[in-house]
Order: C-alpha cells, then structure tokens, then sequence
C-alpha cells in the first residue's frame, strides 16, 4: 500500500528529490528481503508431488528479473522527480512490488543452481510448451519464438532512459506513464507463458499473479495517460 495520500502537498523543488531518494533506498531493502522470501519459499518448490523446475521456470525467472530491473529503474526516477502524488504513488507501488518479485525468483535461481540470467539471450525458453504438460490445448501457443532474441519486448532504450532522467514536470509524468505502459505491455507474452506452462505451481502462480497485477496497472495508466492528453506509445 502507498505511503502518499490522496491531497498531500508536493514538497518544494528543494526536499523533492532527497525525500524521494530516501524512500527509494528504503524499497531498495525489499529486494534483500525478497531474497530471503524466496529461500522461505524452497517448501513448495520441494513437495514430494512437484516436479523439477524445467527451462520455463528458470527462463522466466531470468529473463522477468531482468525485466523487472528496468521498471524498477524508471519508477525510482519517477518516484523521486514527479510532483504529481498520483504519479508517485504508482511509482512506489511498481517499485517496491517489483523489487521484492526480483528477490524472489532470484532466490529461486540460487536454489536450483541456475545463474541469474541467460547470456545467450532472451525468452529461447519460450519454444513450446513445457515439458510438465500443464497448459490447456496451446493456449499460449501464439507466444511461442523460434529461440532466443537480443532484447524482450516493451524495453525503453538507452536513449529514452536518458530522456526520462532529463526530464522535468508533466513532461517528466507522461513520458513515465507511456514507456511503463509499453513496458507492462511487452511482459504480457512471458506472462501469459509462464503461467501456462512453467512445471512448478509456484512459478506458474507467481506469473499468473503478475499478469493480474499489471493488468490492473496498465488500465490506470491508460486512463491517466488520456486525463494527459496523450497516447501510449506503439509496442516496440
């Protein structure tokens, strides 16, 4: 739940941004202690009825990590230079929940042994359903790539990071609002993947919890966008 209420007055140009960077720090602790939720969370993944995790769960998990890294990226910048509350409040909420689901599945890595990322590239565990046969018919088969790509869909660039560094005001609130929708938008395909076919329930729960989660988001930042004046941005 977000610390920012509903009327509280922006802070002056002056105390914004150490403010902001405070609370940025204290969400920082999230992903340690999502680090250690995701070791408390070893029983499920050790049950006697469940199987190995398979290429989807720990793709997944490397590839939603780094993924996730860029959101929380954009939304501290958000966090510490909006002056508009709701806009924070958004900001903070993605921050702290995406931090402590980065602790969590990294956590998951450790304990399989798998390192946290794929160097060979993105989304490669995304070739066709998993081997622990719990999808429904191809239900998510339209997701399926032909192996891995270079960069996953709905990541801002390098120059539009610096872009929304740089930027200041509503200009700052609307260039946020459009590449964090577009960022939500391009994880949707992983998803919907990982809920379908990962071999742990804990894996296929998690990513059917996000998929909910940032649904939600998505719509509120539609709306917010088109209180703006603007369009989202095509996905990339």
């Amino acid at each position: 739940m977000s610390t920012i209420e509903p009327g509280d007055t922006a802070p002056d140009a002056g105390n914004r941004r150490p403010a902001g960077a405070v609370l940025v720090l204290g969400a920082i602790g999230l992903l340690l202690l999502g680090a250690v939720a995701g070791v408390l969370l070893r029983l499920p993944l050790d049950k006697t009825d469940e199987p190995a995790p398979g290429p989807v769960d720990v793709g997944f998990n490397q590839d939603m990590s780094a993924h996730h890294a860029q959101a929380v990226d954009m939304a501290g910048v958000a966090l510490i230079a909006s002056t508009d509350n709701d806009v924070r409040r958004l900001a903070y909420d993605i921050l702290t929940t995406q931090q402590n689901q980065i602790g969590r599945m990294q956590g998951w890595l450790q304990l399989w042994g798998e390192p946290n990322q794929d160097i060979d590239g993105y989304m490669g565990w995304m070739t066709g359903p998993g081997s622990g046969g719990h999808g429904h018919s191809g239900a998510a088969d339209g997701q399926a790539m032909p192996g891995p790509v270079q960069s996953m869909p709905g990541m801002a660039t390098q120059e539009e990071m610096t872009a929304l560094r740089q930027s200041t005001g509503p200009a700052l609130d609307t260039m946020f609002l459009q590449l964090m929708l577009r960022h939500h938008q391009g994880g949707v395909p992983m998803l919907d993947y990982a809920a379908e076919y990962a071999d742990t329930t804990a894996v296929r729960t998690l990513a059917a919890t996000m998929s909910k989660t940032q649904a939600g988001e998505s719509q509120l930042m539609t709306t917010m966008l088109a209180d703006r004046g603007a369009d989202p941005l095509p996905l990339s």
